[in-house]
């Protein structure tokens, strides 16, 4: 079982920001903006395009679902959808708050943020996502 799909099982701790019986979202501990949230399937599949053609497009709706809460949380002018990655062979989808292109810039230095406002962040997505 890899780190993700650990994570989507509760045996590793997360910032919950969103879940359905097949997908979990999940703020990203090293977050390039405040509300950087990472989007898994709940199957181990290492690349997005392995996925059928059914679970991509469920896949693609439950992001967009978690975008449109970030989006309430944080009000920004578009949410990014990232697909890039090759230290966790789990596929899964970088949503970012994003007012410029540089929001979206991987190479920048990462955000270290209290653990405290980790949680509100990750709660205030949570409640967007529930009441959408």
């Amino acid at each position: 079982m890899d780190i993700f799909s650990k994570i989507a099982a509760g045996e590793i701790p997360s910032y919950k920001c969103a879940e359905s019986e097949k997908f979990y979202a999940f703020l990203d501990i090293n977050p390039v903006v405040k509300g950087h949230t990472l989007v898994i399937p709940r199957r181990e599949v290492d690349y997005i395009f392995d996925m059928d053609d059914t679970e991509i497009a469920e896949f693609q709706v439950f992001a967009k679902q978690v975008a449109v809460a970030i989006r309430k949380a944080f009000p920004c002018k578009k949410v990014a959808q990232v697909v890039l990655g090759l230290e966790v062979p789990h596929a899964h989808i970088h949503l970012i708050p994003m007012n410029t292109e540089a929001d979206v810039d991987f190479r920048r230095e990462k955000l270290q943020l209290p653990a405290e406002e980790m949680q509100q962040t990750a709660d205030k997505i949570y409640e967007a996502f529930k009441n959408a």
